[in-house]
């Protein structure tokens, strides 16, 4: 429902132009907004008239019209003056109120749609319908961005999301809980990957230097049909889950870039412990420290190659060698070997993984 400032402000707007006063009273008699102190219209007239046929009707030097929504009255204005030009500003006035509820109906409205849509809580009939009275296209191609903040969800963030994404570009933002800011953008049809990649780190940027907020974006595929929105949803939402377990460092995580932590992050968790007592049985690699687990990371980045891993570490050969000997005593696994280095992998990946779902009480 729109609210009684917004009427109040565009009462004084009109009065500011026409040099008429106005009341609006809501449909039980009470004035919800005016530009004099006192009208002289009772509460009991104001009922009266709202049940009438009329549309409008004359009481001294008062107008009283109606408002109306889908047939339905939501407000009675009152345009008070002498002139002959007051009934004129009493319909002009009633025109930009209800294009007012019209439009902010309109925009609730679009929130509801695409809360509903995103949940999976429509048929596909009512999606169809509700999209063609809320001038929805249908046919056009989007993907889904999740935006969390890294302390908590912020209205400054929401609101210079809305200031560069609108709803007349083809993009919409919403809600659905407490953690995410979720924007449908439309994108174009030949849009690529890097494309995509280039909108989040658009946005994180941007939410940095506005706003001065760290956030962490995903994402998920290009869906061409507006009833496959929900999928994209759920895409960026593992996106999301799986970025912060498996990629915790990078900022933006894209569905289909997740690689072998969708897979892990889709395993029972009856499996993965399975998994990490016949790998490591009673070596359990947990108390790593900082420096083997830097080694490791940068191994494994570069495939491997101990000369190059040697050299962007700043060691000696031998004592990138060394280090990776002593990886293997603790854990039975030679990471020179292809194959142990990949389950070596794999098993600090699933490792995370459950002491992700342990923090979270699973």
């Amino acid at each position: 429902m729109i609210s009684n400032q917004t009427i109040q402000t565009s009462l004084d707007e009109l009065k500011a132009i026409t040099r008429v006063d106005f009341t609006v009273f809501d449909t039980m008699g009470k004035a919800v907004a005016q530009t004099i102190q006192k009208s002289e219209i009772t509460s009991d007239l104001i009922t009266g008239f709202a049940s009438s046929p009329a549309d409008s009707q004359v009481i001294g030097n008062n107008h009283l019209l109606k408002i109306m929504d889908d047939g339905e009255v939501m407000y009675i204005l009152v345009a008070s003056g002498g002139s002959d030009d007051v009934y004129v500003f009493g319909k002009v006035a009633v025109c930009q109120l209800q294009n007012l509820v019209i439009a902010y109906k309109e925009k609730y409205d679009r929130n509801n749609f695409f809360q509903n849509l995103l949940l999976d809580n429509m048929l596909l009939v009512d999606i169809y319908n509700r999209a063609k009275k809320l001038h929805i296209e249908t046919t056009c191609k989007r993907v889904v961005y999740l935006v969390e903040a890294k302390i908590q969800k912020d209205s400054a963030i929401s609101e210079l999301l809305k200031s560069l994404y609108t709803s007349q570009s083809g993009d919409y933002i919403t809600a659905v809980d407490e953690s995410n800011i979720i924007l449908v953008k439309s994108v174009a049809k030949d849009s690529s990957q890097e494309n995509l990649r280039d909108i989040a780190d658009t946005i994180v940027s941007l939410v940095n230097t506005e706003a001065m907020m760290n956030v962490r974006v995903s994402f998920g595929t290009v869906v061409d049909e507006l009833k496959d929105v929900s999928k994209s949803y759920k895409e960026a939402k593992m996106a999301m889950d799986v970025g912060k377990i498996f990629y915790a460092e990078k900022n933006v995580a894209a569905y289909s870039e997740l690689g072998i932590g969708r897979l892990i992050y889709q395993l029972p968790v009856n499996l993965c412990k399975m998994f990490i007592e016949e790998t490591f049985k009673d070596n359990l690699p947990l108390d790593l420290d900082e420096e083997a687990m830097n080694t490791l990371n940068k191994f494994f980045e570069n495939n491997m190659n101990v000369s190059e891993t040697a050299k962007q570490l700043y060691v000696h050969r031998n004592t990138l060698v060394y280090r990776l000997e002593k990886i293997e005593k603790s854990t039975g696994l030679n990471l020179r070997s292809f194959d142990d280095a990949l389950t070596f992998k794999i098993a600090l990946m699933v490792v995370n993984y459950m002491n992700y779902l342990d923090e979270q009480g699973y």
